[in-house]
């Protein structure tokens, strides 16, 4: 087995037929095909079914990728850290990056990663935890920092809380509910939900069942901050989310807080990872940078409450 035959598999799959992957490759169909044909008797199953349109893997190709992932991702970090280690200053970190930590944290870390890695090139997505972890399972990602819920995860992962971080019932700026101070005020509002678990009536239901409410009315179901963000600005929706949702640059003067007496559910802010990949000196500091910018954070409140 070849490592170019595990990357010619991984394109093919990726770009759903031989034809695109050998254009985005730019090597010839027949050497494409035959590398593939030649993996399969190696391995003697059929990795790829042909269609109308291109190819699909079979159950056995899907399983086999799933590895073959791994091992072009692992490839890709040993060549990356011998680099590193003589001195070079390359290399791609790929992260699973949330909406809020990408507001706290991701500013304060990566000025500081590229004071020192200026070359290191970071690929990020943006995401919560159940849409970050095949990537995770698989090495597809390096790390992924956001909240998770109970700091749940699977057992071939390490989670490592670095803040706990306030969440708010934020509107639109004018919202008639504005001036609630109770969440029985806002038992018949519509509500925009996204969540840390991969049901999103998980967060919202248990919150109003606790104190004896109906279950909530969701009316957006929104996977982008963006999303989010405009279905509050342009609507009576509410929505349970981080408080720096309403000081983002782009919502900031659009959205306010309803300052409610109940305590919400406050999702830690992780740093996940699997516990059998080593990471590339690059990756290593720029986790580094991710828990000094929570550190700070923490710090600028234990000086706001003393200051109280």
């Amino acid at each position: 087995m070849k490592l170019v035959q595990l990357r010619n598999l991984l394109v093919i799959s990726e770009q759903g037929s031989v034809r695109a992957a050998a254009r985005h490759l730019g090597i010839a169909q027949s050497a494409l095909t035959r590398s593939i044909q030649e993996l399969e008797r190696e391995l003697d199953i059929v990795l790829f079914e042909r269609q109308a349109k291109g190819v699909r893997l079979t159950e056995a190709g899907k399983r086999f990728i799933v590895r073959a992932h791994a091992i072009h991702n692992e490839v890709r970090r040993a060549q990356e850290e011998i680099e590193q280690m003589r001195g070079l200053t390359k290399g791609v970190i790929h992260l699973g990056v949330s909406t809020v930590s990408q507001i706290a944290l991701f500013p304060y870390a990566a000025k500081a990663f590229r004071a020192r890695y200026p070359d290191v090139v970071l690929h990020v997505r943006d995401g919560l935890y159940p849409t970050m972890e095949p990537h995770l399972k698989n090495g597809t990602l390096d790390v992924y920092i956001g909240p998770i819920l109970n700091h749940q995860s699977a057992p071939d992962l390490t989670v490592e809380k670095l803040l706990d971080n306030p969440r708010g019932i934020i509107c639109r700026k004018g919202h008639p509910l504005a001036g609630a101070k109770s969440l029985s005020e806002l038992v018949d509002a519509g509500w925009v939900t996204t969540s840390v678990t991969f049901k999103a009536e998980e967060e919202l239901g248990p919150l109003f069942a606790q104190h004896g409410l109906p279950k909530p009315r969701l009316i957006f179901r929104a996977h982008s901050a963006l999303s989010f963000v405009t279905a509050m600005v342009s609507s009576d929706a509410l929505a349970m989310l981080p408080v720096q949702f309403a000081e983002l640059t782009m919502a900031g003067a659009e959205l306010e807080v309803i300052q409610i007496a109940e305590p919400l559910p406050e999702p830690p802010l992780c740093l996940v990872r699997r516990n059998d990949i080593l990471l590339t000196p690059a990756a290593e500091y720029f986790c580094d940078m991710i828990r000094r910018a929570s550190g700070h954070i923490e710090h600028e409140r234990n000086a706001a409450r003393t200051a109280r």
